[in-house]
């Protein structure tokens, strides 16, 4: 399906990210009524018109979803290419009978496919592997934000270690993150399109709540949850308890505390975790491609 509607994405954003954000809003929005329809005409029928005016219609939903990747050092152009990527996807499994629409079922795998592209890029600059570090990775520009602190070119010791306390890693770790991370941000106010009147903020989603983004979050959220507490379900007590403690808790206990409770070695316990994250990652994917959304996240 992907080359199918190649078409689609001839305004690729690697020959200008400014024309292309430009280009794009040319694309009309589709109505309800008229989505329902082209859905159904390239699930019955393979219509590879209806898909492309579908894919075209949500070209904007992918440049917004990608702008609030911002910030990980990599090249804007690849992220909106790989949330395209995504948006594909999700256009060939759509199924306009469930009852919502596209947009709510593409944020899944738009920011599936951009989360994926980021950690298979980062993970070439050694990001690490720890639940302590990917909680780093994903959450330094946040805490940034809440201190004030993302227009520094460096941060303040007391700042470093207010950040390190709060997400249980080392100073040395979050200074060693934020170099990496902090390379390429740019103003919000950079002026964008042929004309220059355009600015990067203009891109932004809205601050003020929108009922649709809400609806689909909420959704999200629940399905997510419910995947993962069934997958969970599946566990025996000491892989659900050291798991829970190991990665999916705020304040991760260690190895050498686990091995205490249940009385056995470190290396034990490791090889639990290890074992246990495994079976949930293969159960949540099978859920999740039963459901029909996309496994990655």
């Amino acid at each position: 399906m992907a080359n199918k509607t190649a078409g689609a994405l001839a305004l690729s954003p690697e020959q200008g990210l400014s024309r292309y954000l430009s280009e794009i809003r040319k694309f009309p929005m589709l109505s309800k009524d008229e989505e329902f329809m082209l859905a159904k005409r390239w699930r019955e029928h393979e219509d590879t018109e209806a898909a492309e005016k579908m894919v075209t219609s949500h070209l904007r939903l992918v440049a917004k979803i990608a702008m609030g990747y911002r910030g990980y050092g990599l090249p804007m152009a690849e992220v909106i290419s790989e949330g395209n990527v995504g948006l594909m996807q999700s256009v060939k499994k759509f199924d306009p009978d469930k009852g919502f629409r596209l947009a709510t079922y593409a944020m899944w795998w738009i920011r599936a496919s951009i989360q994926e592209y980021i950690l298979r890029s980062w993970s070439l600059v050694k990001l690490g592997t720890t639940a302590a570090q990917k909680k780093l990775f994903f959450n330094l520009r946040r805490m940034k934000s809440e201190i004030n602190a993302l227009e520094n070119a460096q941060l303040q010791p007391e700042q470093v270690s207010h950040i390190a306390e709060k997400l249980n890693v080392s100073e040395k770790d979050v200074i060693s993150m934020d170099g990496r991370m902090s390379g390429s941000d740019a103003s919000l106010n950079t002026p964008m399109g042929a004309e220059g009147d355009m600015e990067w903020q203009d891109w932004l989603a809205d601050e003020e709540p929108n009922q649709a983004d809400e609806f689909a979050r909420t959704q999200e959220f629940d399905a997510r949850m419910q995947l993962l507490g069934e997958a969970m379900a599946d566990l025996s007590e000491r892989e659900h308890h050291i798991l829970t403690e190991r990665r999916l808790s705020d304040e991760p206990k260690t190895l050498e505390e686990l091995s205490a409770v249940y009385g056995v070695s470190r290396e034990r316990i490791r090889q639990i975790e290890v074992r246990a994250f495994e079976k949930l990652q293969k159960a949540m994917q099978k859920k999740a491609r039963e459901q029909g959304l996309p496994s990655g996240h």
